[in-house]
């Protein structure tokens, strides 16, 4: 096993006292100049790394925030982490990316480990929606930002969007195409964010003089491309066939996508497609997706400033609140053809 240097020879390599190096380290400016240069020659000599779970005990306080998500797969958590990231960098921390897998039992152990590490804080887009993961965590007293969903209560910050307007923008958008028959494909029902964007859909439907019944739901395990295929096959099998499909993001949408071009239904002409997200991919699909887009880069960042606020020095002071961002559709080749 590799010897870990210390920072006693690194004093010893020196010939300094351990506070000179410890000086150095953390403030440089009370050390002379030529101390200074002895010792991190010395540093880079021994290769020496400071223990930082050290030095966090010492400060009380960590260098860390944490971002639990349901799905790393899909690219739109990739950008919410790239927004939080960006705004931890600017004050010199960390973050901790970790995927719960849309697992209750993944994301109680994931908030465990973060007790243990103590980090500075969390942002997390829940998987368990009976609260009893966070209520256990918030024994810790560790801040948590809740991200793409409304925290229920005023014990905490949140950052989302309004799914329900989400929603209404994909149907009406639908309806303005001339469809009747309209499917909604969501991941499951117990994500309020499915909850909210099938309720828009059913409000656009509504104001059209349509009614819910008039909207098919095709309840898919997860929200990923492979389920999004299982759903376009349960779809290719109804009859009459729906002339649209609204999906509840747009992995969802792609999977839904590749299984009318195996079956030769042609998007849009036979069947029009709307997404929710708009991830990259979506413009670049065999048929460009028209898709609600979620300012996900905003939302990361937007929680990751909330949850730094309520951590810093003027924590005092913190006020929760309710961040909710406006969605935006983006209309692309897949919804633009009238049914026949």
């Amino acid at each position: 096993m590799a010897h870990t240097v210390g920072i006693k020879e690194v004093a010893r390599q020196a010939g300094v006292s351990v506070g000179t190096v410890s000086n150095v380290i953390n403030r440089p400016h009370m050390v002379a100049e030529e101390t200074r240069q002895r010792v991190r020659a010395a540093i880079a000599e021994l290769g020496y790394v400071r223990s930082e779970s050290a030095r966090q005990l010492r400060a009380g306080q960590s260098r860390i925030i944490a971002l639990l998500v349901l799905d790393m797969g899909n690219p739109f958590f990739v950008d919410v982490a790239s927004g939080a990231e960006r705004v931890a960098r600017a004050s010199e921390l960390g973050v901790m990316l970790c995927n719960s897998a849309q697992s209750t039992s993944e994301e109680a152990d994931y908030l465990s480990l973060f007790a243990e590490q103590r980090v500075r804080g969390v942002l997390v887009t829940p998987a368990d929606m009976s609260g009893r993961n966070l209520a256990d965590f918030r024994r810790h007293h560790i801040p948590f930002v809740f991200v793409d969903r409304v925290l229920p209560s005023a014990e905490g910050c949140s950052v989302s969007v309004d799914d329900v307007l989400g929603g209404v923008l994909a149907v009406r958008h639908l309806l303005e195409q001339g469809h009747r028959s309209v499917a909604y494909v969501s991941g499951p029902m117990s994500l309020p964010q499915c909850q909210d964007r099938r309720q828009g859909a059913v409000a656009a439907l509504t104001e059209s003089g349509l009614g819910e019944d008039s909207l098919v739901h095709v309840e898919a395990e997860r929200l990923d491309v492979a389920c999004g295929r299982d759903a376009g096959a349960r779809l290719l099998g109804l009859s009459p066939r729906p002339s649209a499909v609204f999906c509840a993001n747009d992995l969802l949408a792609l999977g839904v996508l590749q299984a009318l071009f195996a079956a030769g239904v042609r998007v849009p002409d036979e069947v029009a497609l709307v997404g929710y997200d708009d991830i990259e991919f979506a413009s670049a699909a065999a048929v460009p997706l028209t898709s609600v887009r979620q300012p996900a880069v905003r939302m990361g960042r937007q929680a990751a400033e909330l949850l730094l606020e309520e951590t810093g020095e003027g924590a005092g002071l913190h006020i929760h609140q309710r961040i909710v961002l406006d969605p935006e559709l983006i209309v692309r080749q897949s919804s633009l053809a009238t049914p026949a």
